[in-house]
């Protein structure tokens, strides 16, 4: 059944792929909004022909904004950086950047806009990336009254970031860093269940301003985090509690890089649990029952693991 035309920025993005294919086999026209549309091509066979299309638009750009929202009947915004580099700073793309677009959105006449936040967004964070959410929450908020915010806890599939990479770095390293002590909380969430999520909110509109924290069944401290990823991967490695300070005195100085491993404001970010809010609305009251940890894994790790080791778990 078609359901519209829905601009979906980011959607060729870790989360937005998984977001893509799933408004397309809804029966959505889907338009792409990204800075190189040739870059997400791949996304085009994510439906019929002609059903997906990337467009070229930037989150900073009112112009080419407006262009990807024009005759939209709903938006989404997944747009996000883990660090700052040159004109994508935190203030420019979570802040201001979710600002134009719901504004953009609301003068193209859309009905439903979603924004993609993160559980920990809040204005009074000592993170710079945590604040910049809560002001990019707030901007939505006010240019597009009826919006609905979505905020996943760290994000698991193929293609994440957070256990991919420390499996790289297991592959090479006889340690893996604890910062903190590894005593940080986590509630990892599925990709396609976020995904879900957005289609839901989308078509219910009894979920228009409201906010849902997107967790998964289980709470992990950052140590069984990486117990789990080891075990998975069939490799022994020390884990290495490395005090906060020592870890933003090593990120003073990774961050420099081009693509930085650990910057000064994550380390910030570990300070703070990253679980659901208790009386908070999340997956279930989407309909949704959160998908395990443990049931995904094994699915994506196997290029990990040595030659010949098998996981019998």
């Amino acid at each position: 059944m078609a359901r519209g035309l829905v601009t979906v920025f980011g959607g060729s993005g870790f989360i937005g792929r998984y977001v893509v294919q799933r408004l397309a086999r809804a029966g959505w026209q889907v338009r792409v909004a990204v800075r190189r549309p040739n870059e997400a091509l791949f996304l085009k066979t994510s439906g019929d022909v002609g059903q997906v299309t990337p467009i070229a638009a930037n989150i900073r750009d009112d112009r080419s904004v407006a262009a990807a929202v024009a005759g939209a009947d709903a938006v989404v915004n997944l747009v996000g950086i883990l660090y700052q580099s040159g004109r994508q700073s935190f203030d420019s793309v979570q802040a201001k950047g979710p600002a134009r677009v719901a504004a953009a959105a609301k003068a193209a006449g859309a009905t439903r806009f979603i924004q993609i936040s993160a559980i920990g967004a809040d204005s009074k964070s000592d993170a710079l990336y945590a604040r910049s959410k809560a002001a990019g929450e707030q901007a939505v908020n006010l240019a597009f009254p009826g919006a609905t915010i979505l905020r996943p806890s760290i994000v698991f599939g193929a293609e994440d970031d957070f256990f991919n990479r420390f499996a790289r770095m297991a592959m090479m390293s006889p340690a893996l860093p604890l910062i903190g002590g590894g005593h940080t909380r986590f509630q990892p969430v599925f990709v396609g269940d976020v995904a879900t999520a957005v289609e839901t909110a989308l078509q219910d509109a009894g979920t228009a301003g409201k906010t849902y924290e997107l967790a998964g069944p289980r709470v992990y401290t950052f140590r069984a985090l990486m117990e789990l990823l080891l075990k998975e991967i069939g490799r022994c490695r020390l884990l290495l509690p490395l005090p906060f300070a020592l870890a933003s005195l090593n990120a003073t100085f990774l961050q420099l890089l081009p693509i930085p491993p650990l910057t000064v404001d994550q380390v910030r970010l570990l300070k703070r649990d990253n679980v659901a809010t208790a009386n908070t609305p999340g997956l279930p009251d989407l309909g949704i029952t959160p998908t395990t940890l443990e049931s995904v894994l094994p699915s994506y790790l196997d290029q990990y693991r040595p030659l010949g080791f098998y996981n019998k778990a």
